[in-house]
């Protein structure tokens, strides 16, 4: 039966008439009134059983200009109070784990409104509303006496495959980077894909499709492609026979608290790569201004105005209509939800948006084609250039000013991915995506000059393997290591933040274990450049068992702790180097500092058959509540739980709050931020920003023409509280 977005799925015709007869008895005596302010929707919520307590209370409208959802969550008398809501009518209606949803009913806000739970009538039922990764925790991973693979001739499993962590990072890195696996689209097979002699066939056709299918194919072919579809064919026919996965936990304790609030944004093929509200460094600037993000597919900056209630868009450009798209404009085979439509046309996808201190957005994207460098980036007169001299290519990264309305492009000699400010009096933008550099912009300089030349510089990422305490001569990466040389490491770098302590220069390496690195910029750049890079704990000796591995996201807090979420073992991990006892020379080759990395594992299931401390969530990259805007204290180090509808919060105990998007399923989140809006109005002053960023949009809850949708989260005093 196909789910509508508006109307929640009853399992049964009989479940359904049941909860229709009693949703609302507002007037009924034996309903606890809760306190409502005029713009307050509350009441209780009741099962068979009485109160039911830890489940969702979703209310939705279409009237405002976008639409607009309020979440909350009931407390242990099963008392709801959803505050503060905008003239309109509501849906409303109860989710749980448990239940299967109530039928939704209409409401105005300032009425008690009693809602009726309905049982879920068996548990296949009742995990419809689980997240993905726990029905991706169904998947039976080869053993790790399995590894290396032997390849076609032997085991089917590709020889790159080294570990069993290979193989499980392969999977998130390769597949869970663009969308869920686990939620209702991946874990089984639909109709419109076609009919198939097997399901590792049906399979072997799904990776191919649509405008990602080249990528979903090459990731399962790395994996080993026979072995892969063959895993995936026997999750997907389990599943199909009726195996469901644990039960999560309701929401409990402070989870209670939370209030979520959404703004739909962007159109049906919307991919709203990344959000971003206000100036990281100022968590005050733009306060109660617009929300911002970008639709990396369709060259858009996505605007949502959260007073007026207002979604816009405002068109990317490029310099030269000439640069190519991101995505190839033909399938190979056509999508099951578009066909041969071509869904995206991304000349310039921007990928990863900033505010500065002046309220402007700033954003990675291309300008050019790569090989069309300016003038400034041959320049040779450039200590830069001198120092280690770019090939042609590079990307660039654009400004949106929006008293003025208008954007403008900036093309840089070096790769641009993730860009953040550095706290200095330049206002230096430092970027990561060049394999061999990482680059920035001063942006104080571009501000006052608008010289780009003058703005920008880079520096290679050298070791300091000799342990002299300066960089000299070096090896290359594909050269043997000489211990007379220092030597200069390559390698993408994905994450990045500089240190707010020391002024240093964090990165991520992806890859199993992968690495992060620190850069010392120095004095006098870029002869002054620095580098150290440390492994997550990887079958090392001194943490025996231990098996940590690919990291992506990074920031830092505010002692200068690094923080990283290793998205394929499942771990948030901080890095305090100044417990390492070693930070450089000969022996300084990655896992010489297992004394700095504490693991925390995500909470949720393994994936069936790992032998080593995993999770099946996937973090897509993490970040640190600096300035406390959620309102759970300052340096609170978050997890995007992108596999399970969530953020996850690391609390002072070691311990987890999930902090769970219910509504619509597959709240798929890249980055995030945290404003305050007012420092003197406590709870409703203060939020964190998450948006839903996957690929396809059209794996959430709805289908096709289920729209992305930015999220606030605030945590109120108490489940009551207005």
């Amino acid at each position: 039966m196909k789910r509508s977005i508006f109307v929640p799925f009853v399992a049964a015709i009989g479940v359904a008439l049941l909860a229709s007869t009693g949703v609302v008895r507002s007037q009924q005596a034996s309903v606890e009134a809760v306190s409502l302010d005029p713009d307050d929707i509350g009441g209780v919520v009741r099962g068979p059983s009485g109160p039911e307590a830890g489940v969702w209370v979703i209310a939705e409208t279409t009237d405002l200009p976008t639409r607009y959802r309020k979440i909350v969550v009931t407390d242990g008398q099963g008392r709801y109070v959803v505050p503060d809501l905008p003239n309109a009518t509501y849906r409303v209606w109860v989710r749980g784990y448990g239940l299967v949803d109530s039928a939704p009913v209409a409401a105005t806000p300032g009425r008690q409104l009693a809602l009726t739970a309905v049982p879920a009538p068996n548990a296949r039922a009742a995990a419809e509303i689980y997240p993905a990764n726990y029905w991706f925790s169904l998947v039976q991973i080869p053993a790790a006496r399995e590894f290396p693979g032997t390849g076609s001739g032997g085991n089917a499993i590709a020889p790159a495959m080294q570990t069993q962590a290979h193989w499980t990072s392969g999977i998130k890195a390769g597949c869970e980077v663009c969308h869920q696996l686990g939620n209702k689209a991946t874990r089984e097979i639909p109709r419109a894909l076609g009919v198939f002699d097997s399901s590792a066939a049906a399979w072997d056709h799904r990776v191919q499709t649509g405008l990602n299918g080249t990528g979903m194919s090459g990731a399962v072919s790395a994996l080993g492609r026979p072995r892969a579809l063959a895993m995936f064919a026997d999750w997907t026919d389990r599943i199909a026979a009726g195996e469901v996965p644990p039960a999560p936990p309701r929401p409990e304790g402070l989870e209670r608290n939370l209030v979520l609030t959404s703004w739909d944004w962007g159109g049906p093929s919307t991919f709203a790569h990344d959000e971003v509200t206000t100036d990281k460094r100022t968590p005050t600037v733009n306060a109660n201004g617009p929300l911002y993000g970008v639709d990396f597919g369709n060259d858009r900056l996505l605007i949502v105005d959260p007073v007026a209630h207002r979604a816009s868009e405002v068109a990317v450009p490029v310099r030269d209509p000439g640069t190519p798209t991101a995505v190839p404009q033909t399938m190979a085979v056509p999508s099951p939800y578009w066909g041969t439509e071509i869904y995206w046309t991304n000349r310039s996808h921007p990928h990863n948006p900033m505010l500065d201190h002046k309220g402007r957005v700033w954003t990675t994207q291309a300008t050019r084609p790569r090989e069309l460098q300016p003038e400034y980036c041959k320049d040779t007169s450039s200590p830069f250039m001198r120092h280690f001299p770019l090939p042609p290519g590079g990307a660039g990264v654009s400004v949106y000013d929006p008293q003025a309305g208008r954007i403008t492009l900036i093309d840089t000699c070096f790769g641009t991915h993730h860009l953040q400010f550095a706290e200095d009096a330049d206002h230096t933008l430092y970027f990561s995506g060049d394999a061999n550099v990482i680059g920035w912009l001063r942006t104080r300089v571009y501000d006052e000059t608008g010289d780009v030349a003058r703005a920008i510089g880079w520096c290679p990422v050298v070791l300091d393997t000799t342990g002299d305490g300066r960089i000299g001569a070096y090896t290359e990466p594909d050269e043997p290591a000489d211990p007379a040389r220092d030597r200069r490491i390559s390698g993408f770098p994905y994450g990045i933040i500089p240190n707010p302590v020391d002024g240093s220069i964090w990165y991520t390496t992806i890859g199993v274990p992968g690495r992060i690195v620190r850069l010392e910029i120095g004095s006098d750049p870029p002869a002054t450049c620095k580098a150290e890079l440390y492994e997550p704990p990887f079958d090392n000796p001194q943490r025996p068992g231990v098996l940590a591995y690919t990291p992506r996201g990074i920031d830092v807090d505010r002692n200068g702790v690094i923080w990283t979420g290793l998205s394929g073992s499942g771990h948030l991990a901080s890095f305090d180097r100044r417990k390492c006892r070693v930070l450089s020379g000969p022996t300084a080759t990655g896992q010489h500092c297992p004394e700095g990395w504490t693991l925390y594992r995500a909470p949720g299931p393994a994936m069936k058959g790992v032998e080593h401390e995993q999770s099946a969530d996937f973090f897509y990259y993490n970040w640190v509540d600096q300035f406390d805007t959620l309102g759970l204290g300052a340096n609170r180090p978050i997890a995007n739980g992108t596999g399970s509808d969530s953020l996850l919060v690391l609390q002072p105990d070691g311990r987890f709050l999930v902090l769970r998007v219910p509504y619509p399923l597959g709240f798929y989140t890249r980055g995030l931020d945290g404003r305050i809006d007012d420092p003197r109005a406590g709870w409703k002053g203060r939020g964190v920003y998450a948006n839903y960023g996957p690929n396809a949009i059209w794996h959430a809850e709805g289908g096709k023409g289920t729209r992305s949708a930015i999220v606030k989260f605030q945590m109120r005093p108490d489940p009551l509280a207005k």
